[in-house]
């Protein structure tokens, strides 16, 4: 399962996953968003209209002279912000809007500066006109209209605008790299993906604790109590492995029955699941005997310094934690005992744990993938046993399946009728 489809629902379920990491996408174009608003802030626009001498003909020359250095420079003075010659030239451009006459139009950061630029250039042109036109005759031009302020967008306005649509930007960008990332995901979320890989139902999932010390796991074993469902879905999983009996009034009886926990050195969070599910029994009333091995992986460590001391009084009285190699499983005593073996997610040897009477693999949602589950299967065949059913830790609150039936097992939906769109007309010779 290298490269997963896309659907509608899919999507959602992927998107509802990552929600923190749209998030930080949505924030970082909000962020972009305002430093582009700071750095371009929104400029102001005023315009002064100049009249021509009636003489003039070619108004293309003007607008040359207008927008002249000699002009720019001689009105760099009465320019209010000051500014540099090179910024003015950017900031103030002619046009002919009326025949006879030239309209200078500005931009500055403030009304006050724009309004400022208008009319410092158009006198400033006038000045130099007329100067030209006194020593060749010709009639002058004049100021018919000095710069007004118009109304340009208030940089609050922009600021939001920006900020809004960075953040939409933001939304995109983030979900199509969420569904691009998720739909390559390899890892198995759903309990129907877990139990389709190796064709083994899904037994329980549970929420666990995630001890990381000693003391998490002592109190683990001394106060861990689940829920309702959770209980329930306990119980469930030993009755599909035939041990009701070890849970009803003829539990004194019953012989003795052992079943193995595995899960991989990879998935910490699926290691509580046989601790917790010897708890639980415990609970019952059940006489439950704990065993780990203290030759595994070293993420057992902890949980076996848990279990070495002598039980305190808030240790389950049925329950008795035992550190025992392979070959010192079988104890006096014990109605029920759960081994707890860790095996390596890339090469499982499943021989090396205790040879119980049910084998079950323990796993996170999201943490292992497909195939770690059929290495790990494959080992207990060539180890002449079977997998009897798989435990789910931390469930997807997104799954909506269950993992209950494999693929195989499950039910084929009937199609639904064809709808036809005309009728068919058959002719009888």
């Amino acid at each position: 399962m290298t490269e997963q489809s896309l659907n509608l629902r899919r999507s959602l379920q992927i998107l509802r996953r990552h929600l923190v990491t749209l998030a930080v996408f949505t924030a970082l174009g909000a962020l972009a968003g305002a430093g582009y608003a700071a750095l371009h802030p929104p400029t102001y626009s005023s315009s002064a209209l100049v009249v021509l001498p009636t003489s003039t003909r070619n108004v293309p020359t003007q607008i040359v002279i207008a927008t002249s250095i000699p002009v720019l420079t001689d009105a760099l003075s009465s320019v209010h912000p000051a500014i540099s010659l090179s910024a003015l030239t950017d900031r103030v451009e002619v046009t002919t809007p009326i025949s006879g006459g030239l309209s200078v139009n500005a931009q500055g950061q403030s009304p006050v500066q724009a309004e400022s630029i208008a009319n410092a250039v158009a006198r400033s042109y006038v000045a130099f006109t007329n100067a030209t036109g006194r020593q060749g005759g010709y009639l002058q031009a004049a100021v018919l209209r000095d710069a007004t302020y118009t109304p340009g967008t208030p940089f609050l306005l922009q600021l939001l605008v920006t900020v809004i649509t960075g953040a939409m930007a933001g939304v995109v960008t983030g979900t199509v790299v969420v569904l691009a990332v998720g739909r390559g995901y390899r890892r198995l979320r759903l309990r129907d993906e877990v139990a389709d890989a190796i064709g083994v139902p899904v037994l329980a999932s549970v929420q666990v604790r995630h001890p990381s010390d000693t003391v998490g796991w002592t109190r683990l074993l001394e106060g861990y109590q689940p829920d309702a469902a959770d209980s329930w879905r306990f119980r469930n999983a030993l009755r599909y492995l035939g041990l009701a009996d070890i849970l009803s009034a003829a539990a004194e009886t019953a012989g003795h029955s052992s079943v193995t926990v595995v899960s991989f050195s990879s998935d910490r969070g699926a290691l509580a699941l046989g601790p917790q599910l010897a708890v639980f029994a415990a609970a019952q009333g059940v006489r439950t005997e704990l065993v780990i091995n203290p030759r595994q992986d070293n993420s057992t460590a902890a949980l076996c310094a848990a279990c070495e001391p002598a039980p305190s009084s808030e240790w389950p009285s049925q329950l008795r934690a035992t550190i025992a190699d392979q070959d010192d499983l079988d104890r006096p005593g014990a109605v029920l005992t759960i081994a707890v073996a860790v095996v390596d997610g890339q090469r499982p040897q499943i021989a090396d744990a205790w040879r119980t009477d049910a084998t079950l693999l323990g796993v996170s949602s999201g943490a292992v993938t497909a195939g770690q589950l059929v290495r790990a299967a494959a080992s207990a065949a060539a180890d002449g046993r079977d997998i009897s059913g798989i435990l789910v830790a931390d469930p997807d609150p997104a799954d909506q399946t269950t993992g209950r039936f494999p693929q195989l097992e499950r039910p084929i939906k009937s199609s639904m009728p064809t709808r036809l769109a005309g009728t068919v007309t058959v002719t009888r010779w």
